[in-house]
């Protein structure tokens, strides 16, 4: 019998911190940055930008997790993730590759990780080079602080 939990991970990289989430949590990756500001919106809003007539929300993935705000590069890149309130972007520093993860040896979170507070996190996955902080997207996107 087969109790693998193989899931593809969406990677990338917020501040140091190599990140993952479900690739089928994944709407789209793309690089647009004419983003709208939006006025009193928490310090980790970015703004919202027009996605082909969709409004996405877009939230500075570093400083939500508490590790500063993301400098925007050639690198930098909007993960759009579909959330129930619609459509939301997580602006991250790098994409990284696709891993395959068996979830059923994903490991609980450090308390702290690289800075980030753990609480973001449903685990951590372990290859054989790399620490991925499992990213509960649902979790991020809950709007109390």
């Amino acid at each position: 019998m087969n109790d693998k939990k193989i899931v593809e991970l969406a990677t990338f990289y917020v501040g140091n911190a190599l990140c993952g989430m479900d690739i089928l949590k994944v709407q789209e990756i793309n690089k647009l940055m004419q983003m709208t500001k939006v006025p009193q919106a928490p310090e980790y809003v970015l703004g919202i930008l027009n996605l082909r007539g969709q409004i996405v929300t877009i939230l500075d993935l570093g400083n939500k997790l508490g590790l500063g705000e993301t400098d925007l590069s050639q690198d930098s890149r909007n993960i759009i993730v579909n959330s129930t309130g619609g459509s939301v972007g997580l602006l991250v520093r790098q994409i990284s590759d696709v891993v395959q993860a068996d979830l059923t040896r994903k490991e609980y979170p450090p308390a702290n990780m690289d800075g980030i507070q753990g609480e973001f996190f449903t685990g951590v996955y372990k290859t054989d080079t790399k620490l991925i902080g499992i990213l509960d997207v649902d979790k991020v996107l809950s709007i109390e602080d």
